[in-house]
């Protein structure tokens, strides 16, 4: 959970080095490559030894619902990566954001919701946690400041949004959301899944606390579902006291640990590791952990291909007379544009959005006619994959919902993989001569 920087050289090095070198540092006669701790428990000589961890009073290992080597070393390089003081795994992203938020908020306590983000986080703010008595204003991300005020109450804890919206593409605009949060005095959370740390890193933008789903690019091959939680470390916790009495008042279940004075910068990630992992146990698995290490490694190879081959595919179905529309932030006179240039001038992601004409009916007929593209509950991983979210990821939500959440009835959610982009687009040309 503290995820020191045990090698003094490693924030000197690029992105690209990080993504191979940051996490497992092993020393002389160690292994090379990071290994897998699969141990539910860790050995001691004395008790006080391990009463020592349960009080925490010491560092260590004495049980994986808590913490593990294996874990903590990944944590660590997407630590790292995010240019962050202290990260957590996870079993989901879906487990990443409702720690994020739970974290600080409880019942009787308020959230400001970007309308757009993915269904299932909608869901899980707008549904399951308001019925533990925590509520939201939804709002959306490019109402101006004045707008975006008026949705804060005295009980607002946080603000939560997307750096790309799933599967809206909606770009943030991180510095206004900032900004509007830190002059309520709360924190601004973003999910940072679609863009990665490779083409964003939303700290640099005033943004204090990161979650990524590392089921998609991070791990980046459909092997295995995580997700992370990553604080800049820039809130000042302490200076809000009142509000964020979770962190900065002793805490009784750890004999009156107050995090904030006792974890300083790390204190948020010390008290969802060391309380609500304890108590809820959406623990990643080691194995989990060691493939998603094996994903990071290539990140930064993989997503510029994602990014070409998504513009590739855009600009093709531009030009293409049975398309309606298409939505890619990379493409010049798309709405979000000149906002991807300013937070993502390397590339936004490989996820496209259009509509065919004709529809509803006729976009998920031309799916139907996919070859190499096949219809999955995913995204954002090697293979190129395609969902029609009104069907699927957000077919909880009504006609009017979808709408507000920027998701058409015939917006066809594709994601490109870094196959051959000319087979791709010969995919998509014999699936369209069906229709």
């Amino acid at each position: 959970m503290n995820n020191e920087n045990t090698n003094q050289y490693s924030n000197q090095y690029s992105i690209e080095t990080k993504c191979i070198q940051s996490g497992w540092h092993p020393k002389n006669g160690e292994p090379r490559v990071l290994p897998i701790y699969q141990s539910t428990t860790y050995k001691y000589e004395t008790s006080d030894e391990m009463g020592k961890l349960f009080d925490l009073e010491a560092e260590g290992y004495f049980y994986t619902r808590l913490q593990n080597p294996t874990n903590d070393m990944v944590a660590e390089k997407i630590c790292e990566l995010e240019g962050g003081v202290a990260a957590m795994l996870t079993s989901s992203g879906q487990a990443a954001n409702y720690y994020a938020v739970f974290n600080i908020c409880e019942a009787g306590d308020h959230v400001v919701l970007s309308s757009t983000v993915y269904g299932g986080t909608f869901n899980l703010l707008t549904v399951t946690m308001k019925k533990m008595g925590i509520e939201c204003t939804i709002v959306d991300p490019d109402a101006d400041e004045e707008t975006l005020n008026k949705a804060f109450q005295e009980n607002t804890k946080c603000v939560l949004a997307e750096s790309i919206a799933n599967p809206a593409l909606v770009v943030l605009d991180f510095e206004k959301f900032a900004k509007i949060a830190h002059a309520h005095g709360v924190p601004l959370i973003v999910d940072n899944t679609f863009a990665t740390p490779i083409n964003c890193r939303p700290f640099e933008y005033g943004v204090d606390i990161v979650t990524h789903s590392t089921t998609k690019y991070m791990d980046g091959h459909a092997m295995c579902v995580g997700g992370a939680i990553v604080d800049s470390g820039n809130f000042d916790w302490a200076k809000y006291g009142d509000k964020f009495h979770g962190l900065t008042t002793p805490d009784e279940s750890y004999h009156g640990v107050t995090y904030t004075e006792k974890f300083g910068k790390k204190a948020y990630i010390t008290k969802a590791t060391v309380q609500l992992m304890r108590d809820l146990g959406s623990i990643q698995s080691p194995m989990n952990a060691f493939l998603l290490n094996i994903g990071l490694e290539t990140l930064h190879l993989r997503v510029p291909r994602h990014c070409e081959n998504a513009l590739k595919v855009a600009s093709w179905l531009e030009q293409n007379d049975k398309v309606a529309w298409v939505n890619y932030p990379g493409l010049k006179g798309n709405k979000y544009y000149e906002l991807a240039q300013k937070y993502m001038p390397n590339g936004t992601c490989g996820v496209i959005s259009f509509g065919l004409k004709g529809g509803r009916d006729v976009s998920v007929a031309f799916m139907d006619h996919l070859k190499l593209v096949a219809i999955v509950t995913h995204v954002a991983d090697a293979r190129t994959c395609v969902l029609h979210p009104a069907s699927h990821t957000h077919r909880q939500m009504n006609d009017e919902q979808l709408i507000e959440a920027g998701v058409q009835p015939d917006l066809i959610r594709f994601s490109v993989g870094i196959e051959n982009a000319d087979d791709i687009i010969a995919d998509i040309e014999q699936a369209l001569a069906h229709i």
